[in-house]
């Protein structure tokens, strides 16, 4: 058996499909969640589960005497844009203030490995396609500013304590593993690919935030990664940091970009029902696109994307939908029947 993972912010999205990539490699999994989406996290055989902040000192001193900790992927975080401009005062205590004692807390207790769940999102509007590492840190918004801030404690903390660390940029995010039981279950939601399948199954209008950016349709490009290939990519990052390797940053995204228009287009092919469309104004944080150059990653973590394409992503994230409209039914006919 590995060693013992803690993943804050562990059942939520990325991180309980990360827990699931680490068990099957052999890992221990501990989690620590506050479950303030009231996300469903579904798998406790694959962990011990702890229901807690992560601003919480005492509780972290705790968890760090009690288990055998030997390194920590931290997903925990506000993670909204546009929540971020109307509140960056939240923003910057859970996702820079509560990392920092994190940090302190394994430097007190000599866990040294550390994988920072940041975001593309540092870049800001591109100088140039593809965004590699070396692009420019220019961030539009209060959360991208807040993960830049733990980005350079990062590198301090790295020559000052010895911290190993990698930082993986996500790209978008978005998928599922239905069959493991495994997906996007958090309120409220706020990421394209949910909403636009919930409103195609529930025939109701999904909205686009704006329609006249810098790009052929006019609406935002993102480059679209399977969250399974996110999870196997914080694998392959620990497994370097194991193996003695030098701190770094690695962009994780497929290198193509697709519009929120072609979404909708495919996602009814997808689901095979029509989606009624109703634009809005732009929503503030947001840049026009957003395209990775992951070949870093590809050349010394050896990861690439094997489960990204949109039409592999789409129909994922729909059976999800599926299961969890069928789940919710259920409990409403028990409690009906009760």
């Amino acid at each position: 058996m590995n060693g013992l993972i803690l993943l804050t912010g562990g059942a939520g999205y990325i991180g309980s499909h990360t827990a699931h990539a680490l068990q099957q490699a052999g890992y221990q999994v501990l989690i620590l969640d506050a479950f303030v989406h009231r996300q469903a996290y579904g798998k406790p055989s694959l962990a011990t589960v702890i229901k807690g902040n992560l601003g919480n000192r005492t509780l972290l001193d705790n968890i760090f005497q009690r288990y055998p900790i030997t390194a920590v992927m931290h997903f925990a975080g506000l993670i909204e844009v546009g929540e971020s401009v109307k509140h960056p005062d939240a923003f910057y205590r859970n996702n820079v203030v509560y990392t920092l004692g994190l940090l302190d807390v394994m430097r007190a207790h000599g866990v040294k490995k550390f994988i920072f769940s940041s975001t593309c999102a540092l870049y800001g509007n591109p100088h140039y396609m593809l965004m590699d590492e070396k692009h420019p840190l220019l961030p539009q918004s209060p959360y991208g500013n807040t993960k830049l801030a733990v980005e350079l404690a990062l590198q301090d903390y790295a020559r000052a304590y010895d911290l190993a660390y990698v930082a993986l940029r996500y790209f978008n995010a978005a998928g599922a593993l239905p069959d493991h039981g495994l997906g996007e279950c958090h309120q409220p939601e706020t990421h394209v690919i949910p909403l636009l399948l919930r409103a195609a199954a529930q025939r109701a209008p999904f909205t686009v935030h704006g329609t006249d950016y810098d790009t052929p349709d006019g609406t935002c490009v993102r480059d679209y990664i399977h969250v399974y290939d996110i999870a196997r990519a914080h694998l392959l990052a620990l497994q370097y940091l194991e193996s003695g390797q030098p701190s770094d940053v690695f962009n994780l995204g497929t290198g193509s970009g697709f519009s929120v228009r072609q979404l909708i287009d495919k996602a009814q092919e997808v689901c095979g029902i029509p989606i009624v469309v109703q634009e809005k104004d732009r929503r503030p944080g947001d840049v026009a696109t957003l395209i990775a150059d992951a070949r870093k990653a590809a050349t010394i973590l050896h990861w690439q994307p094997e489960h990204s394409a949109l039409d592999t992503i789409l129909k994922s994230a729909w059976r999800w939908e599926m299961r969890m409209a069928k789940y919710h039914n259920d409990v409403k006919q028990e409690k009906f029947a009760a």
